[in-house]
């Protein structure tokens, strides 16, 4: 992890999974190979709260700017009762501006997805609405195509954190497809809409 964290020294935020045993070793190893890069980690529901409490003082001191979905949607309650050093972002919890009310006191952000808000005008709805109820906001996005990328670029707009590499993990992508390069996801041309 501390060669590909190396590798990617350059990007301008790496994002880490976690959530087995080996959390540490893994974010020490990354911040080894990139030390000036800005860090997010994933704990992708698989923490419990005794393990975001031992966790958060570490990764703060290794320059962790958040972390998503630490605890299992639907038993998320208890990060109402618990110190939050480190920024907490919903992911699965969260879904579109309906439910956004609800993670207030729980979370520090929201991850939205356009396939999880329904489309683009509920995903614009629900970043105004995350904004509104002082959420910070990050979008990202499943496993996907150029054509759904290009309208979360848009959400992106005013996001605080991006993760838009929905095609990164495809064997094929449309053509034209978005242009990324070493640091950003650019608009889309008018001819990948069709």
């Amino acid at each position: 992890m501390r060669a590909a964290a190396a590798r990617n020294a350059h990007r301008a935020v790496l994002k880490v999974k976690l959530g087995t045993p080996e959390d540490m070793p893994r974010i020490e190893a990354v911040r080894a190979g990139a030390p000036k890069v800005r860090l997010i980690v994933d704990a992708n529901e698989g923490w419990t709260p005794e393990v975001y409490t031992d966790l958060a003082p570490h990764l703060l001191r290794l320059g962790v700017e958040m972390v998503e979905q630490p605890l299992p949607q639907g038993a998320d309650a208890m990060l109402s009762e618990i110190a939050r050093p480190l920024p907490v972002c919903a992911d699965e919890s969260a879904h579109d501006a309906a439910s956004l009310p609800g993670l207030l006191g729980r979370y520090d952000v929201v991850n939205l997805k356009l396939d999880k808000t329904g489309g683009l005008t509920e995903a614009l709805r629900a970043r105004d609405e995350a904004r509104r109820l002082g959420l910070k906001v990050m979008v990202g996005c499943m496993i996907s195509t150029s054509l759904a990328m290009a309208p979360a670029v848009l959400v992106a707009q005013r996001a605080d954190w991006s993760d838009l590499d929905g095609p990164a993990d495809m064997a094929e992508d449309r053509n034209p497809a978005v242009v990324y390069d070493d640091r950003h996801i650019h608009p889309a041309s008018p001819q990948l809409w069709g």
